[in-house]
């Protein structure tokens, strides 16, 4: 006869004592508050808002300035030009 799932689980398993699974129960569930807590951490906007912007400072420290500048007046020209043409109106 084909043996069950439940007498294939127990084959390697020694019993432990009622006070050492307690144990083991009570371990596993502070591990699991543990990663729930840095999860929770991870997905926390304020927290997520830092790290992009870390990111991006990071970023922009590497690239050559002189570009830099020449994006941030492009940028600065299109917007000029977008308000004037709304105000012209």
């Amino acid at each position: 006869m084909a043996e069950t799932d439940i007498e294939i689980r127990d084959k390697g398993v020694e019993k432990l004592p009622p006070s050492a699974l307690v144990g083991e129960i009570e371990r596993t569930r502070a591990n699991l508050a543990r990663t729930i807590d840095e999860i929770a951490d991870r997905v926390t906007p304020a927290n997520v808002v830092k790290r992009t912007t870390d990111r991006a400072k990071e970023r922009l420290s590497q690239v050559d300035p002189l570009i830099g500048g020449a994006v941030v007046l492009g940028a600065v020209s299109v917007s000029c030009y977008l308000i004037w043409r709304k105000l012209r109106k």
